[in-house]
């Protein structure tokens, strides 16, 4: 046990980027072991589009809780990679649609048993007396109500 494990809740954003880094090291890992040329930090918008099909920046932004430029970004990378494409809405010419292309859609073809596994396995490391999903899901709606910001204001106060 290091110090960070010692000194439990003040280190709670250390332990979940350590947990977080660890899943994305072994993600990378796995998706190689199945030939994939994949970053983790795609998934969510990749996910994404191959669910809804089609949708513009913000949606999509909002879809994954990114902000917009952390968004635009990864669209860039992803359409420069020619893993989705994008095409002006005919309703409104400032919004761009965007849409997995053919080599998108292969990926993804691809990917689709890789994710049914690391479900699985997943399943297994969050399963536990206390479900690590359940407790992010609790302490991110205690978030939405009101911020850690806010909270500390208040016991100051």
């Amino acid at each position: 046990m290091n110090i960070i494990d010692e000194i439990g809740i003040l280190a709670i954003s250390t332990r979940l980027q350590r947990l977080s880094e660890q899943l994305r090291k072994d993600g990378a890992l796995i998706y190689k072991s199945f030939d994939i040329d994949f970053e983790a930090k795609w998934f969510p918008v990749i996910y994404t589009l191959h669910i809804k099909e089609m949708l513009s920046v913000v949606e999509i932004a909002n879809e994954i809780g990114y902000s917009h430029p952390s968004t635009i970004s990864l669209l860039k990378e992803l359409e420069k990679l020619k893993i989705i494409s994008s095409k002006k809405d005919k309703q409104d010419e400032r919004k761009r649609l965007i849409i997995l292309t053919p080599k998108g859609k292969e990926l993804v073809e691809k990917m689709q048993p890789v994710w049914h596994v690391m479900k699985k396995a997943l399943n297994d490391i969050t399963d536990n007396q206390n479900n690590l999903l359940k407790a992010i899901e609790e302490a991110e709606q205690k978030l939405a109500v009101q911020g850690f910001l806010q909270r500390i204001s208040e016991i100051k106060s």
